[in-house]
């Protein structure tokens, strides 16, 4: 049985263009956008739900409090993972959450698989391998700076690890780089190990080793060699399996005297 509803939409697609039903779906999306940013302007959780982003709850609060700063800013955001396996038009919520909660952002979006059904308005998406490194470089090339990135992509730790390699030095200056579900670094199916916490093979391994890079000038060995993140990892935020890494230049001049070890700071 055909609908009263059905049958509107179908007598409208033949009396329009193709062009002319893209720009009123263009402009449905907008409208829909500016009502959910109105409505929930003051919530990415409620935000989230509404476009099914898929996120933890508890990781709304931690992305306001890092994000909300720059919501006006014009930027260029990448996420990894899209959702919605290898059926081509589903997923997507989280691009639209975030082409919603940045109204002047550019949202970028990697997937395995063909994701091109959600490319519309400031959204675009590419196929590829996270941890393809030619394809990164080639994908940045194309993005230009990057302000912004958010791993959610397969989760698997050998490629957490070979996405921030490639990635984080290719991230703007002041940039923030954003790994989720950090779980994954405990759980063998994904590479990760839950006996030997001392790795630095996982997600969070790169983390702890992050800590190293932050503090390295306070490292008193002769012998270690300069890491790749010493001078531009300037913070790092840790919550429960979500961790935040700023981009900047780690330059401040040790305060430390020598002897700091004996409790006497210069």
């Amino acid at each position: 049985m055909v609908s009263e509803t059905s049958g509107f939409k179908g007598a409208l697609r033949k009396r329009l263009t193709v062009e002319q039903i893209d720009h009123l779906k263009r402009l449905y999306r907008r409208s829909q956008h500016a009502w959910l940013r109105t409505l929930h302007s003051k919530d990415l959780r409620r935000m989230g739900d509404a476009f099914a982003a898929g996120k933890y709850d508890w990781y709304y609060p931690a992305y306001e409090r890092h994000f909300g700063a720059l919501r006006d800013r014009r930027l260029n955001i990448l996420e990894i993972g899209i959702g919605g396996y290898d059926t081509s038009a589903a997923g997507g919520g989280s691009l639209r959450m975030w082409e919603c909660y940045f109204p002047h952002a550019k949202i970028y979006g990697l997937d395995i698989y063909d994701k091109s059904p959600h490319d519309a308005g400031r959204v675009r998406t590419f196929r590829g391998s996270q941890a393809d490194e030619s394809f990164l470089r080639t994908m940045v090339q194309q993005i230009g700076p990057i302000d912004i990135v958010i791993d959610d992509g397969s989760h698997i730790n050998e490629h957490v690890r070979k996405s921030f390699d490639v990635l984080f030095p290719l991230v703007a200056d002041n940039g923030i780089y954003v790994i989720e579900d950090t779980h994954s670094s405990y759980w063998e199916s994904f590479g990760g190990s839950s006996t030997d916490l001392k790795r630095d093979d996982t997600g969070l391994g790169l983390v702890k080793g992050l800590l190293d890079a932050l503090n390295h000038r306070e490292i008193r060995d002769p012998l270690r060699q300069p890491g790749p993140f010493d001078s531009t990892v300037v913070e790092l935020h840790c919550y429960h399996n979500i961790v935040f890494i700023q981009k900047g230049h780690n330059v401040t001049v040790c305060a430390l005297g020598a002897d700091a070890e004996d409790g006497q700071d210069r």
